[in-house]
C-alpha cells in the first residue's frame, strides 16, 4: 500500500501505518479544541488513540498468527484511520479453519478487555454522582485511559462481529454456512448481507456521522471483491494452467533495444514480455517499466527487466495463478512444461477471458 511508514516487525510480520492515520490524530485534536479542551485533554485523546491502535494491531496479529498455524502467511499489517488490515495471502477454505482465524481477532480484544477490568476502579465509579464521575473521566490518569480502552475494546468486539462481510462477523457467518453448503453459496449470502449493511451504514452516515460513510464503502467494496474472487475460484476448480496459457507470444533477447520493444507494443496487444537467452529465462519486462522509460530508447531489455520472478508449471492447478498473483503482486508469469521449457505466459487478461468463456459455457480454452 502506497504512502505507508514502516514501524517495525512483530513475529516476522511487517507493521505499517498509512499517512492518512495522521489525519485522524489532527481531527481528534480539532474536535477536542472545539469542545473547549486544552493541551492536557488533547494529549490524553492522542494517547488514547495510540493505545487503541495498539489494541487494533494485537487484534490483527490474532488473525495473522492463527492463519500461520494453517500455513497461511501474512504480508503485513497496515493501520488506517478506520482500523487495521492484516494482508493474509488468502483465507482458509476449510470452514473450521476460517472460523478460528475470524474469531481470533475479536478474541484478543476480549482478553484485553478482561485485563483492563482489573485496572478500572469500578467500586469508586459506582459510588460517584454523575457530575463527579464526568469530571473524573475527563482528568488524565491511568484509570481514566483504562476505562475508555475497556469500552473501546468491547465496542471493537461488537462492531467486528456484525455479520457484514468482510467484517470478522461476516467471515464467521460464511464459515458457519459453509459447514452446510458450498463455499460459493455461503460467500454470496454473507456478501449480500454485508452489502445490505453497507447501505444501512451509508444512510446513517449521511444523516448522523460522515465517518460511517467511509465504513460503508469499505464494507461494500470488500464484500463485492470477496464474492467475485470466490466465484473466480469456483470457475477455475479442476482446470490447469495450460488451458489459459498464451502461447503466441513475443520472446525478447536481453540485447533488444527499447525502441524495438515499443514498436512491438504499438503493433500488437502484448503488454508484458519474457526475456530469454537461448532456452534460459533471464527476466520479465513489464508494461509499466516500458512506459516509465519510453524516452530512453537506447536502453535494452536486459537493462530494464526484472530478474526476480516465478514461473508456473503448465500442469499445475489454475488456482495457483491467483495465489501467486496475490503473493507476488504481479499479473504476468512465464509458463513452463515438465522439462522446464517455456511454452508461453499467463496473465490476468487471458485468465479473465477464460473465466468469461467458462461462465458462458463456451470453450474450455481462452484465446491464445
Amino acid at each position: 500500500m502506497k504512502g505507508t511508514l514502516k514501524l517495525g516487525r512483530i513475529a516476522g510480520i511487517s507493521i505499517e501505518v498509512h499517512w492518512t492515520f495522521s489525519l485522524l490524530l489532527i481531527w481528534v485534536v480539532f474536535l477536542d479544541i472545539q469542545r473547549g479542551g486544552n493541551l492536557s485533554s488533547s494529549l490524553l485523546n492522542i494517547a488514547f488513540i495510540l493505545l487503541l491502535f495498539i489494541c487494533v494491531v494485537l487484534h490483527e496479529l490474532g488473525h495473522a498468527l492463527t492463519a500461520r498455524r494453517f500455513k497461511i502467511k501474512t504480508k503485513g499489517i497496515t493501520l488506517l484511520p478506520i482500523g487495521g488490515v492484516a494482508s493474509l495471502e488468502k483465507m482458509p477454505e476449510k470452514p473450521g479453519q476460517e472460523l478460528l482465524v475470524a474469531l481470533a481477532g475479536p478474541a484478543v480484544n476480549v482478553v484485553i478487555a478482561l485485563f483492563l477490568l482489573l485496572l478500572v476502579p469500578w467500586q469508586e465509579y459506582i459510588n460517584m454522582d454523575a457530575e463527579s464521575l464526568e469530571q473524573l473521566l475527563t482528568t488524565p490518569s491511568i484509570s481514566t485511559i483504562s476505562f475508555f480502552l475497556l469500552v473501546a475494546n468491547i465496542m471493537l468486539v461488537g462492531f467486528n462481529m456484525i455479520p457484514a462481510f468482510p467484517m470478522d462477523g461476516g467471515r464467521v457467518l460464511r464459515a458457519l454456512l459453509a459447514f452446510g453448503m458450498d463455499r460459493r453459496k455461503a460467500t454470496e449470502i454473507a456478501a449480500s448481507l454485508g452489502q445490505l449493511m453497507a447501505v444501512i451504514f451509508f444512510v446513517l452516515g449521511l444523516l448522523y456521522n460522515p465517518f460511517l460513510v467511509l465504513i460503508a464503502l469499505f464494507i461494500f467494496i470488500g464484500a463485492y471483491g470477496e464474492n467475485k474472487m470466490v466465484k473466480q475460484t469456483s470457475l477455475v476448480a479442476g482446470h490447469l494452467v495450460h488451458e489459459a496459457t498464451l502461447t503466441n507470444i513475443t520472446i525478447l533477447h536481453p540485447g533488444t533495444l527499447l525502441t524495438d520493444i515499443i514498436d512491438i507494443l504499438i503493433a500488437g496487444t502484448e503488454k508484458d514480455f519474457i526475456v530469454m537467452e537461448g532456452d534460459e529465462i533471464k527476466g520479465l519486462l513489464y508494461h509499466k517499466v516500458i512506459l516509465q522509460n519510453a524516452k530512453n530508447t537506447h536502453l535494452t531489455a536486459g537493462e530494464l527487466m526484472h530478474t526476480q520472478f516465478v514461473a508456473l508449471r503448465d500442469s499445475s492447478p489454475l488456482q495457483g495463478f491467483f495465489d501467486l498473483m496475490s503473493s507476488q503482486k504481479n499479473l504476468f508469469f512465464p509458463v513452463i512444461d515438465q522439462d522446464n521449457k517455456v511454452i508461453g505466459a499467463i496473465d490476468m487478461s487471458n485468465v479473465s477471458e477464460f473465466l468469461v468463456l467458462k461462465a458462458e459455457g463456451g470453450s474450455d480454452r481462452a484465446r491464445a
